[in-house]
């Protein structure tokens, strides 16, 4: 069955229509919490971007084009006509919006956002302002998201439609990024950039909104936007008092969500609900040469780093021309959801951590119970957690029979594992304490043999740096601000001399600044020749006289400043 009947889809949206109307502008705190309850206890979902891109699949004209595959129009400078005519070819005929929502469910993801419209102006509905849609402009002639809303709340999945308001590369006017005004690459792309606002992002907005009512409007890439540009399709998402919107507007309009994208903030966002949203390998949307999937490992832990800084985790497929969510996808996500069959009491309705991230893992919470989500079994069964608690019981979540005993250190924790590792990607302890646990620093120990080992996980951020995973290894990113730095809070046992060395990716020469207590060494840092090709550098090198605790900073010289990534710091003892 591949439809619901016309009159339940009907009954389901004269739901929807009947809500009472308030405006945001008079939604109080408890309104707020209550409108964004669902999200925040849901964690997990699936995003899908599909449209004709998914026809040259990468290839144009024999080429394969770089970058990601939705993008292939823009960087491969197709003209409109030639674009549009790979519409004739987006005949997805293997589509099964049921088997598509069957697979979020398994996978334990609790809502879907498809791209309604994305940066090359193709509806997947059929759009009465233009014929630039799957009814209109392909054979197979009918609407792709009302199937899928029906499907996923059929299974209690919430429904989001992603729409880029902005860029639009077919219709005259639209955005186009990296160029001005009413420019393109295409005569056909001259026009009024406030006229293509006026008659087709605004009107389809409303034609999304009141015809599929989703959950979430996702918006994208304000490219040329203001304040007065968005603010008449934020007054048409306003009427919907239950939508959650994101922070991809543009102008001075936040949304409810911010979204990190293929990047986890190191520490989340303390004040705002937030998304990272991800691929599963380089693309968005699908490429027919792209294989290089993330593992499941890199995927599930993924999740429960997103989870226990608070956020919410929105992985990505991208189906094929045809209508199928490449196998490669499917079989990731299967894996992930007989992880969460077993674990998700620890994923769902769950809090951020109440302490820094520990080495051999992650920590959610949900009221009195800690969930210490261990991804390294230690060989010794010891695992510290930086917090003061009181604790009345400690098990395995997957065998509630297996306890573990706890003991109150100084500065941690100690929970005594026995045994095996349960999972060997990431194993559950379920700690239930009674009162609020107290947080105590966390302090980078000295090594046996003198040395510190300064991980990105446990770095001290300070600005818009991000803690991302490269290659199934950690590493700051996003360091593009000379302001941002990192430091880390060491404790000293044998005082000494300490040669300060570091990975580093930069496709540009740069150099940093090395603050040790009151020591500040400056180092020129050589060019590796892109982000992802770490080498070992030297810092400098450090004094630490006496025995105690001493913050290690690195930090960028604002005067020969450029972009870089950054592994772990180590530093180690030299006469």
């Amino acid at each position: 069955m591949r439809f619901l009947q016309r009159s339940l889809t009907g009954l389901l949206l004269l739901a929807f229509t009947l809500l009472p109307a308030i405006t945001r502008g008079e939604e109080s705190v408890e309104q707020r919490n209550e409108r964004m309850r669902w999200f925040r206890d849901a964690k997990f979902g699936m995003f899908i971007h599909w449209g004709v891109y998914a026809v040259p699949a990468g290839t144009y004209q024999g080429k394969q084009i770089g970058s990601i595959g939705e993008w292939i129009m823009h960087h491969g400078r197709i003209p409109v006509k030639d674009y549009k005519a790979f519409a004739r070819q987006f005949n997805p005929v293997k589509y099964n919006p049921e088997a598509w929502a069957q697979l979020a469910a398994d996978a334990g993801m609790k809502y879907i956002v498809i791209t309604s419209k994305h940066h090359d102006g193709f509806a997947l509905f059929d759009s009465a302002v233009t014929d630039w849609d799957v009814v209109n402009a392909t054979p197979y002639g009918k609407d792709l998201l009302a199937p899928l809303a029906a499907a996923a709340r059929e299974r209690g999945l919430k429904f989001g439609l992603y729409y880029s308001q902005a860029q639009d590369w077919n219709h005259p006017g639209g955005a186009k990024a990296g160029f001005r005004q009413g420019d393109g690459w295409d005569a056909d792309h001259k026009g009024n950039f406030d006229e293509y606002l006026k008659n087709i992002a605004v009107p389809q907005t409303r034609e999304i909104l009141s015809r599929f009512h989703p959950d979430i409007l996702w918006w994208d890439t304000p490219t040329w936007m203001t304040n007065d540009r968005a603010k008449p399709l934020h007054d048409v998402a306003a009427q919907y008092p239950q939508l959650i919107t994101n922070n991809r507007l543009g102008g001075d309009y936040r949304g409810d969500t911010e979204t990190p994208e293929q990047s986890i903030p190191a520490t989340g966002y303390k004040d705002r609900d937030w998304e990272t949203c991800m691929t599963m390998n380089d693309t968005w949307g699908f490429k027919s040469y792209d294989t290089n999937w993330k593992s499941t490992k890199n995927l599930l832990r993924n999740l429960v780093d997103v989870v226990s800084k608070g956020g919410n985790y929105l992985l990505n497929v991208g189906p094929t021309a045809e209508g199928e969510i490449p196998q490669a996808s499917i079989d990731r996500l299967r894996e992930i959801g007989r992880w969460i069959k077993v674990n998700g009491d620890a994923i769902y309705g769950t809090t951020a951590s109440p302490c820094s991230m520990p080495t051999w893992g992650r920590l959610t919470r949900k009221g009195n119970r800690l969930f210490l989500h261990v991804f390294e079994w230690p060989q010794d069964g010891q695992l510290p957690i930086p917090l003061l608690a009181k604790t009345v019981g400690c098990r395995l979540l997957a065998d509630p029979a297996r306890t573990f005993t706890v003991k109150q250190a100084e500065d941690s924790l100690i929970v005594q594992l026995t045994g095996q590792a349960p999972d060997a990607i990431c194993s559950v302890v379920e700690l239930t304490i009674e009162g609020e646990p107290q947080a105590v620093v966390s302090y980078v120990k000295q090594q046996a043999d003198g040395s510190f080992d300064l991980t990105p996980e446990r770095a001290q951020i300070h600005g818009g740096i991000h803690v991302e995973q490269m290659e199934g290894k950690a590493n700051l990113g996003y360091w593009t601000n000379a302001k941002d730095s990192a430091e880390w809070l060491c404790r000293v046992a044998r005082p000494g001399r300490f040669l300060v060395e570091a990975e580093i990716a930069s496709p540009s020469a740069s150099q940093l600044i090395v603050e040790a207590g009151k020591q500040r060494v400056v180092t020129a840092i050589e060019a590796t020749g892109n982000y992802q090709s770490f080498v070992r550098r030297t810092l400098g090198k450090i004094e630490v006289s006496a025995a105690g605790d001493v913050s290690v900073a690195v930090r960028p010289d604002s005067k020969a400043w450029h972009p870089i990534n950054l592994r772990h710091v180590t530093l180690t003892p030299v006469q």
